[in-house]
């Protein structure tokens, strides 16, 4: 990557893709991913596809884990001592202790080294390509020559204006994880039910959104028309299509159904972390957008 006074980073759970990933020179820092007691780092040395073969295999369930302060300190310390400044955007608060620990690494690292540069740890209480629109944003302000501080203010102020949420197709991992009761996971497969997992951009956390019903071709397009139509503003430089695992004809469907009713500068297709699709599972797919103001 070609260097920058400023560095552009984010926890692996931004999955904002390869292309994107060096088009504005962004680093990642892996969380943790254990299957069957070994500990893997997020997309490093284990796939999503991997996981899920272990659980309908194995009935493994896979377990996740934060980026602790001692792993931060290490990742930031020679940019730091370097005198250059971080800015890494971390996977929501509500649902991860990443950020507390990114604060923790930061405030040591400035004591360590008082006339180095700084990190400034965001959070982007949201997750998954949520904050991908942040970390374009933030790459933007950086080719612009904007300082560190102030790229850090503005993307506060745009945080409210990142949508994100997903279809399940199965509340399995949900159920296995303890994150819903069997009860409900049973009657959503008996009747057929897909939910709608939405994102609250005001800290992060992630209630149920609209039911929907049918088959996932029959959702996945309706579900992306209700989304563009629910605000009066949308951006139309990004959207996002990510996806945990997903047939390339439904990801192709959702891409003409964006096409037919809104148009976009450009549209990202990405694979979630292994962190995301652990709890969500396979089939999950979202649309994530910014608006040009905070929804009311």
């Amino acid at each position: 990557m070609e260097e920058c006074s400023i560095v552009l980073s984010a926890d692996s759970t931004c999955d904002l893709g390869e292309e994107l990933k060096a088009r504005y020179g962004v680093y990642y820092y892996p969380f943790h991913v254990i299957l069957e007691e070994k500990d893997y780092q997020d997309n490093v040395d284990i796939t999503t596809k991997e996981l899920f073969d272990a659980y309908y295999a194995r009935k493994a369930l896979p377990r996740t884990a934060a980026i602790n302060v001692s792993e931060y300190v290490a990742y930031f310390r020679d940019w730091v001592k370097s005198g250059r400044d971080v800015i890494h955007l971390n996977l929501g608060g509500a649902i991860s202790s990443a950020h507390k620990n990114c604060l923790l690494a930061a405030q040591a690292l400035q004591e360590e080294f008082p006339q180095g540069g700084r990190v400034y740890p965001l959070d982007s209480c949201t997750l998954s390509t949520g904050i991908s629109l942040q970390i374009i944003e933030a790459g933007d302000m950086i080719k612009a020559g904007v300082p560190a501080s102030e790229i850090v203010s503005k993307l506060r102020e745009i945080i409210p204006c990142c949508h994100a949420s997903f279809i399940l197709d199965t509340l399995d991992f949900m159920r296995a994880g303890g994150r819903c009761s069997s009860v409900v996971a049973f009657g959503a497969n008996l009747l057929n039910l897909k939910p709608c997992i939405e994102v609250d951009n005001g800290d992060g956390s992630m209630h149920v959104g609209k039911k929907y019903r049918g088959p996932l071709e029959k959702v996945l397009p309706q579900y992306v028309k209700d989304k563009l139509r629910q605000y009066p503003d949308i951006k139309r430089d990004h959207i996002f299509i990510t996806y945990s695992s997903i047939e390339p004809k439904l990801e192709e469907l959702v891409r003409k159904t964006i096409q037919e009713n809104m148009v976009f500068k450009e549209i990202h297709a990405t694979k979630a972390s292994c962190t995301i699709s652990s709890h969500c599972g396979p089939n999950t797919l979202g649309i994530l957008f910014e608006t040009e103001t905070p929804a009311k």
